[in-house]
This record gives C-alpha cells, structure tokens and sequence, in this order.
C-alpha cells in the first residue's frame, strides 16, 4: 500500500498490483480497495489500481464536506496524474461507478472505458433506504464472528455464497477493538450521505450517454434494489453495444469474481483501445 497528498492535502491510500494495462478500481461508498481483493486473482494480467477514497479505509478522515463524488471523482484524477497516467478505465462499483460517470461527462479524455458494477444512472430509493439505516453506524456485533454469522440473515438477495466469504467481509468492513467493532471508514460519512439523500436526485443520464465511442460493460446482481432492471434494460437500449451480465443469487454488490462478473470484465478488457 502507498499514499499520495491530494491538491487539497488530503493523504489517500493506493495500491497497484498486477502487470499489464491499467485499471482504475473505485469502490462503493462505505466500503475500500479491499472491493477487489476477490477480483485481483483473476486479472494478473492487468495492473490494477486500487483506492481508498477519502474517509475510508487507510486514507485521511477530511470531514462530511468533503465526502461528494464530484471531490472524490478529482481524488482518483490526481492519483492518476500522480503515476503518470493520462487516460485509463475505470472498473466502479456502486458510488465507483457514479464517480466514473462524472468523469465521462466532465473530462472525457481522461476515460478510456467504464465497467459499472451494480450501478447506473437512476440510483433506486429502496436501495438508499437500505443504506441509509446502517451507514455511519457501528454494528450490534461484538466481535467479527458474530457479524460474520449475522450476514447471511441481513444480506438479503444472497445466496450460495463461497465458503468463509461473509468471515472475509467482517474482516474487510470491520475492526474488533476492546468496546466491540468498529466501521473501518469515518462516522461523518453519514452526515454527506444524508445531505445528498435529502437533495433532489441529479439526472446521471447525460453522463451515460457521454460515454458515447467507449467500451462500456454493466455488472448486475439480479436481486439488487439499488439497480433496477428498468434500469438496466433503458441502459441497454441506449447502448445496445454495452456489455451485460446479470449475476444469479446476489444483491447489492456483486464481488466481482462470479463466473458472470468475471466473464464481462474479461469482455470488457478485450474492447478496449
């Protein structure tokens, strides 16, 4: 893991691993690089480039002002710039995916491609009121077994999940200290979060359709409530030409190494330039 200082002063976290071409990794709101610890064994063959956007994971706590995705969408151009790369795709997951469709709309040059992982341009209010009732709060477990035991009731949508995998998540998303655990990213989160709940929802179809002569490719759990399949289907329309896959037994999100996930990002690496 490494650090760079953003225009700002903001320290964030990074990680580069594998060889080949790049890829930008941006993960989901409350969660970190650790999004692509399932995929990363399976894409050796690419350099993968893993952050921890502001307030999460290893990076710097900067405050709930802070925590937008037009901010976070300049945090991932400054890391790029920071190695040295002009242009590169960018593989989203959830609020990854929304900073990538900002940034098609606003420095296209600087996308080459956009792999969205359960994510599109109309974000369903079922799915933020899920959100909305756990972000920016400690969980009831005590220790990391017992909120690993805890998921497979919680994560509705979810089935036939590898073994030891909701273990490996409480260790991702979750810290045992001697009070019980602890969310691995800054509590103020829910403060940004709720602002942009209660604001009026911005029209992201602009940004989609920017992404016009670029390889694009749609990742969906099949029981999302964060990605409806009308969705889906209106993204399709738009972009006959987008790659798609709908991943069985899974919610909001995918992990990225099912066999429908990796088949479309392995497509998705083939288109592009």
């Amino acid at each position: 893991m490494d650090h760079f200082t953003t225009s700002d002063g903001a320290r964030l976290a990074y990680r580069v691993q594998g060889e080949g071409p790049a890829l930008l990794c941006l993960a989901g709101l409350t969660r970190s690089m650790s999004d692509f610890d399932y995929l990363a064994p399976h894409l050796r063959d690419v350099q993968m480039i893993c952050l921890d956007s502001r307030g999460r994971g290893a990076s710097q706590w900067t405050g709930a002002e802070t925590y937008t995705v037009p901010q976070e969408a300049r945090d991932a151009l400054e890391l790029l710039d920071h190695l040295g790369i002009g242009a590169a795709p960018i593989l989203g997951t959830s609020r990854g995916g929304l900073i990538g469709l900002v940034i098609a709309a606003t420095v296209p040059d600087r996308l080459t491609g956009l792999c969205l992982n359960d994510v599109g341009p109309v974000v369903e209010r079922a799915g933020l009121e899920r959100i909305f009732d756990y972000v920016g709060r400690h969980p009831r477990a005590k220790t990391l077994e017992e909120a690993a035991a805890a998921m497979p009731r919680a994560m509705e949508g979810f089935a036939n999940v590898p073994t030891g995998r909701w273990r490996a998540e409480a260790d991702k998303h979750y810290v045992e200290n001697g009070d019980g655990l602890q969310i691995t990213y800054d509590p103020a989160l829910r403060a940004a979060f709720l602002a942009a709940y209660e604001a009026e929802a911005p029209d992201l179809w602009p940004c989609f359709d920017a992404l016009a002569g670029k390889p694009v490719a749609l990742i969906r759990g099949a029981n999302s409530d964060l990605l409806s399949p009308e969705t889906a289907a209106e993204m399709q329309r738009r972009r006959p030409d987008m790659i798609f896959a709908e991943v069985p037994d899974r919610a909001h999100i995918p992990f990225l190494d099912e066999p429908e996930s990796l088949a479309a990002i392995r497509a998705f690496l083939e288109r592009l330039p």
